[in-house]
């Protein structure tokens, strides 16, 4: 059996590829250089292919988005934003992940795979539509009907919280001190952004040692 997981260089997305491993799948990462300032994602996504086993690691190269948006559309391309430090609809990019699941059917269809691993949790769903279990559903059959096969997406987070999420990431074994949060793009995490909130808070909610290095 063959997974296409998308990989961001986050918790989540290694929890939802470390699943896909569990369960017998042979795993083929993607990740995505949308032209976001956090490229060091790119690198922690790199690293947990590496140590997941995966069979293959493609960046795929969409930066063009940040170019189609235009200034002033998300603060996670665009330098001169001011970066929020709790949600505002300024951290969405608009459709990311539906223009990255798009591209996972593309490339799963060629590599025969039978699933997209995705990993959206509960807390992202109350803000970014993308993430909602109705926006999966859709986007599945939608995948489903336009390759005429039982292809389908997977999101195994989407009832867990952040916490959760963590707590399963330890019983997985998922090397959480490779994993990047940071909106922002420098060489640790800066510990102000709304990401990096995030991330304190859901360590101390799930009582798990917080292995990052922040800023502040």
């Amino acid at each position: 059996m063959k997974a296409v997981c998308l990989l961001s260089g986050g918790p989540d997305s290694a929890v939802a590829a470390a699943l896909a491993k569990k369960e017998g799948y042979e795993l083929y990462c993607l990740s995505f250089n949308y032209g976001q300032l956090a490229t060091k994602e790119l690198e922690s996504a790199k690293n947990i292919a590496r140590a997941l086993g995966a069979r293959e690691h493609r960046v795929v190269d969409i930066s063009f988005l940040r170019d189609l948006y235009g200034p002033g559309a998300t603060a996670l391309t665009d330098s001169s934003m001011r970066m929020p430090e709790q949600f505002e609809p300024s951290i969405i990019v608009p459709f990311r992940n539906g223009v990255m699941l798009a591209i996972a059917a593309a490339y799963a269809s060629s590599v025969g795979a039978e699933a997209i691993f995705y990993g959206p949790q509960l807390d992202d769903a109350k803000f970014y539509p993308d993430c909602r279990k109705e926006f999966v559903s859709a986007i599945s059959r939608a995948i489903s009907l336009g390759t005429e096969s039982k292809l389908q997406v997977r999101n195994p987070l989407a009832d867990l919280n952040k916490a959760e999420v963590l707590k399963l990431a330890v019983e997985l074994g998922v090397p959480l001190e490779q994993t990047w949060s940071c909106y922002r793009g420098g060489e640790i995490h800066c510990g102000r952004c709304e990401s990096c909130r995030n991330r304190k808070n859901a360590f101390r909610a799930a009582g798990i040692p917080d292995p990052t290095k922040y800023a502040e």
